[in-house]
């Protein structure tokens, strides 16, 4: 094997992090993109990505996943897309998409009216019932096409 070569496997081992730390993956549908960016995620994030996939994956059974623009999506088949997540320096960004409809509203404001944000900070104890809550409602409402 030559040294270009090796250099070519490690990167497509372990995945270049972009700004603020989010991993770099390949646009691609299914469990297994959205696997390699969690295990991708730098320190702590690792975890918060671990636990919101579990939540998600319970709250939602067959619930559609796919990597896009750097970030894992969940959705539901034929119906859309209800949430992302990104990594961001100091934070993890979970996004709801068309969830001004979710009660309560989700805290953080976007700049599409229907978007809505939960940043997750380190040491935060973030309400695992109330994400649930919000995944059940944002799971049940027709979901964003992208």
């Amino acid at each position: 094997m030559t040294g270009k070569t090796r250099k070519t496997s490690a990167r497509a081992a372990k995945p270049a992090l972009l700004a603020g730390g989010n991993p770099q993956i390949a646009k691609a549908e299914g469990d297994a993109p959205v696997q390699a960016y969690i295990a991708a995620m730098p320190g702590w994030k690792r975890d918060i990505g671990r636990r919101l996939d579990e939540l998600i994956v319970r709250t939602v059974p067959g619930v559609r996943k796919a990597v896009k623009w750097n970030s894992p999506f969940y959705g539901i088949a034929d119906e859309g897309w209800f949430l992302s997540f990104h990594c961001f320096t100091k934070y993890v960004k979970v996004a709801f998409f068309r969830r001004t409809s979710l009660r309560p509203v989700p805290p953080g404001e976007s700049r599409s009216k229907d978007t809505r944000y939960l940043d997750v900070h380190e040491n935060d104890q973030f309400d695992e019932a109330q994400l649930v809550a919000w995944v059940t409602q944002a799971s049940r409402l027709p979901g964003e096409r992208m």
